[in-house]
């Protein structure tokens, strides 16, 4: 299966739709290789990373066609202590190169922010990973970031979703080339029964988790849904043969703030 790619700001390009491994093991991240995704999210913080490693050893899916995001945890800021733990997420992975590698949280009562993008621009010269990001970081973040080091954030992966669509965040991240990555972007099911989300769903023949999704992609957003169940995990990355309008998308959009989820 042919998964649309983002064209990150070094140039990398990142599968649109992902595998969010939040909670799961080897046997859910086997039945998503083998439904065809090919982009893993997985994070020091899940425990999970040698799980991840185990289920990509026994798919037999090629390392090189594959994308792995893992991120550094709170407990981990500063340079040396982030050198440290990519050194152990990358055992963990059982792979040299990460593709990318996300500060977790910004953690601004610390303020460590910095000194930690500092050892992932560090990681990212060395070749180590092949683009870097963030997670959970606001543009007051962002800013402060961008001014005090090199690199802009390839990504900054966020809670996503018609009930939370965030367009200040979206917008801020498109003008400074950050891709913009959805946790959660069916909102944990909460939006499954929204009238907006069900009516477009019925209009074009597919379940309200697809028509979320569908309009995740034409807003460009890289979203990584996540789930245990193998007919929703198939079913979530059965996208590519419908669109929606822009009629459709005005109404899921519609949906922001919690307004309408029941």
């Amino acid at each position: 299966m042919d998964i649309p790619s983002v064209a990150l700001n070094n140039g990398v390009a990142m599968p649109q739709l992902g595998f969010g491994t939040w909670q799961v093991g080897q046997s859910t991240v086997e039945t998503a290789l083998a439904a065809g995704y090919r982009s893993l999210d997985t994070a020091e913080m899940y425990g999970n990373e040698p799980d991840v490693a185990a289920a990509i050893a026994a798919s037999g899916v090629a390392r090189e066609d594959l994308f792995i995001t893992t991120k550094v945890w709170n407990d981990h800021h500063g340079y040396r202590e982030a050198l440290e733990a990519f050194d152990a997420s990358r055992r963990r992975l059982g792979t040299e190169v990460i593709d990318l590698y996300l500060i977790h949280w910004p953690q601004p009562e610390r303020d460590l922010y910095v000194e930690t993008w500092r050892a992932l621009e560090k990681l990212y010269a060395e070749g180590a990973v092949r683009a870097i990001g963030v997670s959970n970081f606001a543009p007051k973040q962002l800013e402060k970031l961008m001014s005090a080091c090199e690199t802009v954030p390839a990504v900054n992966q966020i809670e996503l979703h018609p009930g939370l669509s965030r367009p200040r965040e979206r917008a801020f991240h498109a003008q400074h080339g950050i891709a913009t990555e959805a946790w959660a972007p069916i909102a944990k099911g909460r939006l499954l029964n929204a009238s907006a989300v069900t009516a477009v769903a019925e209009k074009h023949g597919r379940t309200p988790a697809q028509a979320i999704l569908r309009w995740h992609i034409q807003h460009g957003t890289i979203a990584i849904p996540r789930s245990a169940t193998p007919e929703r995990i198939e079913s979530n990355l059965a996208i590519w043969d419908f669109e929606l309008t822009e009629q459709d998308m005005e109404a899921i959009d519609a949906v922001d703030a919690g307004a309408d989820t029941a």
